[in-house]
C-alpha cells in the first residue's frame, strides 16, 4: 500500500512511521522544507508525486498554552490551511482513505466532563487555545461535506494531550508533561531548591501514551470507516498539582514546588468519553500514567549527558 503521513517526522508521526514500517510499508515522508503544506500547489505536488492509497494528516502547528497565546494568527492559520489543502488534495489524487488528526482543543471550555463527541459544537473554545482549536474543528467540517459531495472515505480523530520519547521539549513551544521533565530534571542537576510552575494546579488534564495514539490510528485506519468524530485517550483524568508531582518523584526532584497563580492555567477539566473508540474499532489505551513517564523520563535523560550527574552541591 502506498501511504502518505504529513508530520511523519514529528512526535506522533515518527512513531507512526516505525508502525507501518512494521507492517512492511515504507510511507511517504514530506520535509516542510521541500513542500509547503499550506501552499495548494506544494501539496497538489506532494500528492501527484506520491499517488497515496493512504494518508495520514497529523502535520500540526502546535503548542502549550505560552506557545498559543504568542501564536494565535499562525496557528489558526496554519492548521486551517494545512488540512483544507490536504482534503482536497485527497480528493483530486482519488485517495482511498484520509485519516485526520484533530485536537482536544476543539472542545467547548464548558464542555461537560467527560467530553462526548456529540457535544463538540457545543459552545466556543477555551480562550488560550481557542484560535487553534477553531481551525482543527473546521477540518472535521470540511471531512464531512468532502465524504457527502466526492465519497471521499475520511475520519477524524481527537486525541487527548500526548506524551512520551521524542516528544518536544523546548520550554518556549512544550506541552505540559515534556516541559516538567525538563524543568524538574535540570533544576535536579543544578541542585536548585525550587521549581515555579503556571497556575494553582487544579486543572485536571488526561494524557495518552504516543505509542497508544499510534495503534489507535493504526485500528481507525483498519476498521473505521464513519462520518463521526472519535475520541482516543485513557479516560482517566489527574490535577496538574498531583501530576508535577508525580514528574518530580520519577526525576529524582526533592526541591519545593512554586505555584504562581497570575500566570493561566487553562481549561478547568479535561477528561474524554472514550468508549466510542472502544466500541467502533476496539481501542483501549495500553500503558498507565506512571509507566509511560517513566519511559519518557528514561529517554529524555538518555539523552542528555549532563542529566545523568549527580546533583550539584
Amino acid at each position: 500500500m502506498r501511504a502518505l503521513v504529513t508530520g511523519g517526522a514529528g512526535f506522533l508521526g515518527s512513531h507512526l512511521v516505525e508502525r507501518l514500517r512494521e507492517r512492511g510499508i515504507e510511507p511517504v515522508v514530506p520535509r516542510s522544507a521541500e513542500h509547503d503544506l499550506t501552499d495548494p500547489r506544494s501539496v497538489d505536488e506532494l500528492f501527484s508525486d506520491a499517488r497515496p492509497e493512504l494518508v495520514f494528516h497529523l502535520a500540526a502547528e502546535v503548542g502549550g498554552i505560552g506557545a498559543n497565546r504568542a501564536n494565535p494568527g499562525r496557528y489558526w492559520y496554519a492548521n486551517l490551511m494545512m488540512g483544507a489543502n490536504v482534503l482536497e488534495s485527497s480528493r483530486r489524487a482519488g485517495v482511498g482513505k484520509l485519516v485526520l488528526v484533530g485536537t482536544i482543543c476543539a472542545y467547548p471550555k464548558y464542555t461537560p466532563v467527560p467530553f462526548r463527541e456529540d457535544d463538540l459544537w457545543a459552545g466556543f473554545p477555551e480562550e488560550t487555545n481557542a484560535p487553534y482549536g477553531v481551525a482543527k474543528r473546521a477540518l472535521l467540517t470540511g471531512a464531512q461535506a468532502y465524504r457527502d459531495q466526492y465519497g471521499l472515505e475520511t475520519i477524524y480523530l481527537l486525541p487527548v494531550n500526548l506524551y512520551g520519547p521524542r516528544d518536544n521539549f523546548d520550554l518556549e513551544t512544550s506541552h505540559v508533561i515534556p516541559a516538567l521533565i525538563r524543568r524538574m530534571a535540570e533544576a535536579r542537576a543544578r541542585g536548585d531548591g525550587s521549581v515555579t510552575l503556571w497556575g494553582d494546579g487544579t486543572p485536571t488534564r488526561e494524557f495518552l501514551y504516543v505509542e497508544d495514539c499510534a495503534t489507535g490510528l493504526l485500528l481507525a485506519a483498519d476498521r473505521y470507516d464513519g462520518a463521526e468524530p472519535v475520541n482516543l485517550g485513557t479516560g482517566e483524568e489527574i490535577s496538574i498539582r498531583d501530576l508535577a508531582g508525580l514528574v518530580a518523584e520519577l526525576t529524582g526532584f526533592e526541591g519545593e514546588l512554586v505555584w504562581d497563580t497570575s500566570r493561566p492555567g487553562g481549561q478547568r477539566r479535561r477528561r474524554l468519553d472514550v468508549s466510542r473508540a472502544a466500541e467502533l474499532f476496539g481501542f483501549e489505551a495500553a500503558t498507565s500514567l506512571r509507566d509511560g513517564l517513566e519511559r519518557t523520563v528514561r529517554w529524555y535523560v538518555g539523552e542528555h549527558a549532563e542529566l545523568q550527574q549527580p546533583a550539584a552541591r
